[in-house]
């Protein structure tokens, strides 16, 4: 009787989850565990949609509550025990699934990619990686990419040793803490594939991803041995032993020299504050604050509030503070495009999650379709088409439509406020800078109490920001949201390879470039995740491409355990030829569009942080590692065993 209880519960619990679940997902669960063709048949076939995740398809109401009868006679059923129909999708049935699904050809390349992620989303592993008992492995940061570092050596049984300068994991998820603060890819793609998150919002905000990340941690069992509070100062190759010596801050102060076989940097990006160069503004008579280090204890209810930038934190700062303060004057060095944001800040309904939880697969499809569409669908409109007869304004045709559908939503939103469009509307072609999607910006600019200078902030005296254009403006409380230093990478930690050449001395600063932004030569054994052109500037999944690295660092490790080799070091020329092909690749692109300035590129105009690869370019690439591409030397008895001394 209980039992029946409990199946009489679920079935009401997926019956209420239903009329919210996105009917493209449901159509493909109802291939996969029927096996009926009539689910992919013609009649089915989603409306095309823009950017979002299309919940009703576009199809007619009856046909919606057929696809949900349907889909609740074949979830009990597979509640009760009936098998699957295609447990095991085929690579031609998963790419006629998401063809149908998304209403357009899917090529079926990506077919190999889908199938990986359906085995990691359902718990599979790498293959195993064996080193010797005392080879070890220092993990710097604990952020999303150290996180995904520890879980997957712990996985594989490989020893090593993570340290993390917070108090906690997550990275800038746990340091950044602005008000709006958020994620602006979905939450269930921006998971890592072996770790669903249960979300609370379509787009969760930044304490929901810190204790999502967190959660993380402790479910896999690496959170308890992290060394928290402990800084890398610098790390040294030494070439006699082939090890890294590591200079530690611990929490007390004191310094420890770690000697590890290699070193994993997940430092990340976003950890130095880009401070304009504007005369008197550390002077400021009144609180500062950038968003990178936010205070919460600064007072803004009823204050006069100026913010110098309008990019990614401030479109996300302005409207969440708008309403508490009595002013508000937002100085804009230049314009940004701002695509529809539909589901900002809307909750994943409690019933939802419930279906998410109790029926991974429906988790799974709805995964891949996400990926489709915020990792793939934009990257052809960022190509140069040398006959486009508009390169000013685009750079070719599908590039134009997505100009006219977001100045057409701009001029809705704004509508009946010329003055307004004539200072927002970029004049440089769409995703020339990176794309922000409007979380009720254009809607804040509307509120009386909120002023847009077209200018940038030229001098700070008192409590007066003067612009370029000579307007003045008073502010009580001045917020920075100027971004990052980001186009110099691994400024955190200084990183010293062979003759103790620095990675600074190797890049010339911030000339940042690497081998599929992994690793690079003069610097054996050492790997970074989210290095040199690897940031997604088309949209798409990070977690995945930090993933990707993570495979192909394992790939390495895996190799170096079974030809018993102490030192791998990336080729020059290797080096040398992906990065002339990845920059080459970027001037057919978008990015060196000559109408914008943008952080994507660094002094010298080369493009530091983008990738040029589509993800399955790069997720081909990184699948596994080719030794041919390093030199590497065999084993010297790992004669320098890791070890720790305190000073």
């Amino acid at each position: 009787m209980a039992h029946f209880e409990d199946i009489d519960q679920f079935r009401q619990r997926i019956a209420e989850a239903l009329p919210s679940a996105n009917i493209p997902t449901l159509l493909l669960l109802l291939y996969q565990f029927t096996g009926r063709e009539y689910w992919l048949g013609p009649r089915f076939i989603p409306a095309k949609s823009g950017w979002d995740d299309n919940d009703s398809g576009g199809l007619a109401i009856e046909l919606q509550a057929e696809i949900r009868d349907a889909a609740l006679s074949a979830i009990m059923a597979w509640r009760q025990g009936v098998p699957i129909a295609r447990a095991d999708l085929s690579a031609e049935e998963l790419i006629r699934m998401l063809s149908m699904s998304e209403a357009e050809p899917i090529p079926p390349e990506y077919a190999d990619m889908m199938i990986h992620k359906l085995r990691r989303y359902s718990g599979a592993v790498p293959d195993p990686v064996c080193l010797p008992d005392n080879f070890r492995i220092l993990v710097i940061g604990a952020g999303m990419s150290g996180i995904a570092a520890a879980v997957r050596l712990r996985q594989l049984g490989v020893s090593y040793i993570q340290i993390e300068k917070q108090d906690r994991t997550g990275g800038v998820w746990h340091s950044h803490r602005y008000p709006g603060c958020g994620v602006d890819t979905p939450g269930h793609l921006y998971s890592f594939t072996f770790a669903s998150g249960d979300w609370s919002k379509f787009f969760p905000l930044q304490q929901e991803i810190d204790e999502y990340l967190n959660r993380v941690a402790c479910d896999f069992g690496i959170e308890s041995s992290i060394r928290y509070g402990t800084e890398c100062l610098f790390s040294r190759y030494d070439e006699e032993s082939r090890t890294w010596h590591s200079r530690l801050r611990l929490p007390d102060g004191r310094e420890e020299t770690l000697v590890t076989n290699v070193v994993i940097s997940a430092v990340g990006g976003f950890t130095t504050p880009k401070w304009p160069n504007i005369p008197g503004l550390r002077d400021f008579d009144g609180p500062l604050v950038h968003t990178s280090n936010w205070d919460p204890g600064v007072t803004l209810d009823g204050k006069r509030v100026a913010v110098i930038g309008n990019g990614a934190s401030a479109m996300q700062i302005v409207p969440a503070i708008a309403d508490r303060v009595s002013a508000l004057t937002i100085f804009q060095r230049s314009r940004q495009w701002a695509a529809p944001f539909p589901k900002f800040l809307m909750s994943v309904p409690e019933s939802m999650q419930f279906l998410l939880r109790a029926v991974p697969h429906y988790e799974w499809l709805y995964r891949l379709r996400l990926s489709w569409i915020f990792d793939t669908q934009v990257h052809e409109s960022l190509q140069k088409d040398p006959a486009w007869p508009h390169p000013d304004r685009s750079v070719n045709a599908l590039n134009d439509g997505h100009r006219e559908t977001c100045t057409r939503y701009i001029e809705e939103q704004l509508a009946g406020r010329p003055e307004l469009l004539a200072k927002v509307i970029p004049p440089y072609p769409p995703f020339g800078k990176r794309m922000l999607l409007d979380n009720g910006w254009y809607r804040t600019l509307l509120k009386p109490q909120v002023s847009l200078v077209d200018s940038a902030a030229a001098q700070v005296e008192g409590k007066s920001i003067r612009a370029i254009n000579g307007d003045s403006h008073e502010a009580d409380v001045l917020i920075v949201a100027s971004g990052y230093d980001i186009t110099r990478f691994l400024l955190p930690v200084q990183i010293f390879g062979r003759d103790g050449v620095t990675v600074r001395e190797a890049w010339d600063d911030d000339d940042c470039q690497a081998y599929l932004g992994s690793v690079m030569p003069g610097f054996p054994n050492f790997f970074m995740l989210y290095g040199p052109n690897t940031a997604l500037g088309h949209r798409g999944n990070f977690i995945f491409t930090i993933e990707s690295q993570l495979d192909y660092v394992l790939s390495v490790l895996r190799q170096m355990g079974e030809k018993k080799l102490s030192e791998v070091e990336c080729r020059q020329d290797v080096y040398q030829h992906y990065n002339r092909t990845i920059q080459e690749m970027h001037q057919k692109m978008i990015w060196s569009h000559p109408g914008m300035s943008t952080y994507f590129r660094n002094a010298r105009g080369r493009i530091v942080t983008n990738s040029p690869w589509r993800l399955i370019d790069y997720w081909n690439l990184t699948k596994e590692a080719d030794l041919s591409d390093y030199h590497i030397m065999g084993n010297v008895g790992y004669q320098s065993k890791a070890s720790a001394e305190a000073v």
